[in-house]
């Protein structure tokens, strides 16, 4: 009997069929943390006297992942550092909300980013209580984020603005090659020029469900229907007719650039700025051995792209939760992922990814014992 599909290893028709990637297109080199003497040597200081191995259960592998991370040089491994950590949140808008995949109106995207901006967003709560430095990204937000002149600005605001939002891919592909690529580097350079080794990457934007579904259906052979739940479109008002006759545009659509295959492809034609900005972020980050943490469902969709242009990026991410659109659970499966928390949680901005920092500390703290 044939595996289903949901099960097969990622991005294989990518393994077969290796895709020359653009000469513009500039990688860092990122390296493997594989290290079998430090795994041993952390799991015999994890395991306490007297008691079988394992017993720590699921804080045992990201013990060791964190470790591997930071243990770059040939000195000998000692203790778990986090330094300056920070939360970068990727906006940016999408040109498929123009066929009404979103229940929310495309205006809420500008509205959002200036509630991040003023720190009165749940997750800034989060970041203030947990020492994190909140920076934001207008990645490709439809309009000009504008604050009031007597506003107090809580975090800084980056423009780095590829469009006023990505185009119709029911039309034409949602970006070129060119501000695909342009987009990758510029979220390696915003992660370039923040300090510390640690890393929370967030979203906004309206209609970017969409998109990480349709990303998970192309680069992982999902079927659409299965990617694509009510969640995605967020809003829980959709009749199972609504639902099928948005399925079937979104099909449509993503007929029309079924040669896109590769990772950097797939992202140029149903991707977003922000998940862009976030997959270049998620490269540099991993290039540097900085601690990615991974929100939810689109940076997860960010996270495969990643992984697809340089696999080792891997290494360094760590999923934070499975949030409750029905995609995650499989895109999780897909890029062999083991999530820390599972809430339900589906606000993005980061918020799951800072609700799951307790646990790091927690694999800290196991190490200095």
């Amino acid at each position: 009997m044939a595996l289903d599909p949901v099960f097969e290893p990622i991005t294989r028709r990518t393994i077969e069929l290796p895709v020359a990637l653009p000469t513009g297109l500039k990688l860092p080199h990122i390296a493997p943390t594989s290290d079998t003497m430090l795994d041993h040597t952390v799991r015999r200081r994890l395991t306490p006297a007297g008691f079988p191995e394992n017993v720590l259960g699921r804080m045992e592998p990201l013990v060791l992942q964190l470790a591997r991370i930071q243990h770059g040089s040939p000195l000998a491994f000692d203790l778990l550092a986090f330094d300056s950590p920070q939360l970068v949140v990727f906006a940016a808008d999408h040109g498929i909300a123009d066929e009404g995949m979103s229940e929310l109106a495309q205006s809420m995207t500008c509205e959002h980013v200036m509630q991040l901006l003023l720190g009165a967003a749940p997750v800034s709560a989060l970041a203030q209580l947990h020492g994190f430095d909140v920076t934001v990204v207008d990645a490709g937000v439809a309009s000009h984020v504008t604050l009031p002149e007597d506003a107090r600005r809580k975090a800084p605001l980056l423009l780095r603005k590829i469009g006023y939002g990505t185009r119709n891919l029911m039309i034409g592909p949602a970006m070129s090659q060119i501000q695909a690529i342009s987009a990758l580097h510029a979220g390696m350079d915003v992660v370039r020029h923040l300090p510390g080794n640690v890393i929370a990457l967030g979203d906004e934007g309206v209609a970017n469900t969409v998109s990480a579904s349709l990303l998970l259906s192309r680069l992982c052979g999902v079927p659409l229907a299965d990617a694509c739940g009510r969640d995605d479109f967020q809003g829980e008002s959709l009749s199972d007719s609504e639902l099928q006759q948005r399925l079937e545009k979104l099909s449509a659509g993503a007929s029309r650039h079924r040669k896109a295959l590769g990772p950097l492809d797939a992202l140029a034609a149903l991707g977003g700025f922000e998940i862009a900005m976030m997959a270049g972020a998620m490269l540099q980050a991993a290039s540097e051995r900085r601690v990615v943490l991974v929100d939810g469902y689109v940076a997860s969709a960010a996270a495969l792209v990643a992984r697809g242009l340089v696999p080792a990026t891997a290494d360094y991410l760590v999923f934070s939760h499975r949030s409750a659109e029905s995609g995650h659970r499989l895109m999780l499966i897909h890029l062999q992922a083991q999530p820390l928390l599972d809430l339900g949680v589906r606000l993005a901005q980061g918020t799951g990814a800072l609700m799951a920092w307790p646990l790091l500390l927690t694999a800290q703290a196991l190490l200095e014992r």
